[in-house]
């Protein structure tokens, strides 16, 4: 099964680069149908087609699709819609906006030639007016935020070229295979997943700042915030128990030397130690100068000051030093080697999740808030301004009503 689907997606996009009937490509998900393949992309943006234009729409937010339907021709246009159920609101609503426009820009007729439904509901896909061909199958054991290597990476295989995308698939391999084959003492995701549960458990250290030293890979951290916080952001075990210590850390981080300027002032000085990673690549895709001598510097001087910290007889420039730092060093940032780096990652957050004996591949805490909201959408559609839901708490029913006087 994933070997024709992967020949379907290179099929298809093969003709799609050939043919060139569709120059820009909009990817329609959330979470992990859109944080993985949208960093993806922009990790690799060197080696996409400069004649395809590809975009990522996830907020419900009427804003988000606006802006990315203003930049677009309908004729040559192609939506890639991507939900494994079909019925994430998010996703849907979206979706079906992107039809209504289609519809007012084309017209009916062919309008099934610019949909894509990546999906294990090929029911719903079809009702919506998708061709069955055009339907990739994802499967109930791929996890959403694990997913950029199955279907879901289309768009990838149509900007990158199908032959890219197995690269970065086969980066994955090499590092599946290390994790898996490497004695403890040398296997990279072991060694990071303790060295994380060192800081989070021991070090009482409740935070972790992702600092990728390269622009490509700005959007690193916002993807590393779902892949881990999602899968370990857990308080109960295995067994159903509350686990009585902590589990997966807060992510945040930006590129460096950007992050330099905006928060590394709290990193060295500030009362809360927060452990850095720190990823950073010997050679730049595109060299100019002394750009990348200066890059790598930054990069290599903040772990030492973050390490050694500085003795000041002034106490307002005095570093304390012995702040935690690791870093990841590569050649060259390509396809293969991102493949690698995000595998490194996956795996990381499963030993982890071994070691706190948590389910890393659920999340429940994620389906409250959409219940909720399903609740909540019928009050703020009500006309009756003064209508109340009884069942509404009051904070909540506050918040409605003064949004109905305000609308």
């Amino acid at each position: 099964k994933i070997q024709h689907t992967l020949q379907k997606m290179k099929a298809f996009s093969d003709a799609v680069r050939v043919e060139k009937r569709f120059t820009h490509i909009v990817n329609i998900g959330i979470g992990g149908s859109d944080l993985g393949p949208a960093m993806t992309y922009e990790a690799l943006k060197y080696f996409t087609d400069k004649d395809i234009s590809l975009y990522f729409v996830s907020n419900v937010d009427a804003s988000h699709l606006n802006e990315v339907l203003r930049r677009i021709d309908a004729e040559k246009t192609l939506f890639i819609v991507t939900s494994k159920t079909f019925t994430t609101q998010e996703t849907m609503t979206n979706a079906h906006s992107a039809r209504e426009w289609l519809y007012r820009e084309i017209g009916k007729t062919d309008i099934g030639d610019h949909f894509v439904a990546i999906s294990q509901n090929a029911t719903l896909a079809k009702e919506f007016g998708i061709k069955e061909d055009n339907i990739f199958p994802i499967w109930p054991w791929v996890g959403g935020r694990f997913s950029l290597w199955s279907a879901v990476g289309l768009p990838l295989c149509i900007a990158l070229g199908f032959e890219q995308f197995e690269e970065l698939l086969c980066g994955a391999n090499a590092m599946d295979k290390h994790f898996k084959t490497a004695p403890l003492r040398e296997n990279l995701p072991v060694i990071m997943g303790l060295i994380g549960m060192w800081n989070r458990n021991f070090l009482k250290h409740e935070t972790l700042a992702v600092i990728p030293y390269n622009q490509y890979l700005h959007r690193f951290p916002d993807y590393l915030q779902q892949l881990d916080m999602e899968s370990n952001g857990k308080s109960v075990d295995r067994q159903g128990r509350r686990v009585p210590y902590a589990t997966g850390p807060v992510i945040f981080g930006e590129s460096g030397t950007n992050a330099q300027h905006a928060f590394f002032q709290l990193l060295h000085q500030g009362t809360t130690i927060i452990p850095c990673e720190f990823i950073a690549f010997v050679n730049s895709q595109a060299p100019m100068g002394d750009h990348q001598t200066k890059l790598l510097a930054n990069a290599f001087a903040q772990s030492k000051a973050m390490m050694d910290g500085k003795d000041s007889d002034n106490p307002n420039t005095v570093f304390e030093g012995n702040r935690p730092s690791t870093t990841i060093l590569l050649k060259n940032l390509t396809p293969y080697s991102l493949g690698m780096l995000i595998a490194l990652y996956e795996h990381k957050i499963f030993v982890q999740g071994i070691l706190w004996n948590i389910n890393s591949f659920d999340q429940c805490g994620v389906e409250l808030g959409k219940i909720l909201a399903q609740q909540i959408i019928p009050s703020l559609s009500e006309k009756n301004h003064d209508c109340q839901n009884d069942t509404m708490d009051a904070s909540t029913q506050n918040l409605i009503e003064i949004t109905k006087k305000m609308s």
